[in-house]
């Protein structure tokens, strides 16, 4: 599960560092510096809940941060939703399909 949800979680960080630029150039958002804190902090977060996947709460601040990046799309407008929601479900696949990976595994060879 840890291989799914880590790679999720390091393209979503691609995907808002690029977001972000594009944001802060096109003028979608008034104060492009904010915009790039904004940004960059996100993708730390994401990039850093990486390592916290193995541990106790790790999936509960990877949706935490899915919840962040939704949010995102109250200040760059409804194309960061839809990004948003399609990283929403990339994580969800992510959790049940690598338990249930995970689960096959554990059984014992015949």
């Amino acid at each position: 599960m840890r291989v799914l949800c880590s790679s999720v979680l390091a393209i979503e960080a691609i995907v808002v560092f690029l977001a972000t630029s594009l944001a802060a150039s096109n003028g979608s958002v008034s104060n492009t510096a904010a915009a790039w804190v904004a940004g960059l902090l996100l993708m730390v977060l994401l990039i850093a809940s990486i390592g916290m996947l193995g541990r106790r709460g790790g999936l509960t601040i990877g949706w935490i941060l899915q919840a962040l990046v939704l949010a995102t799309s109250l200040v760059v407008g409804w194309t960061m939703l839809v990004v948003g929601g399609v990283f929403v479900v990339l994580w969800w696949l992510a959790i049940h399909n690598g338990r249930r990976v995970d689960a096959l595994r554990a059984q014992p060879e015949e």
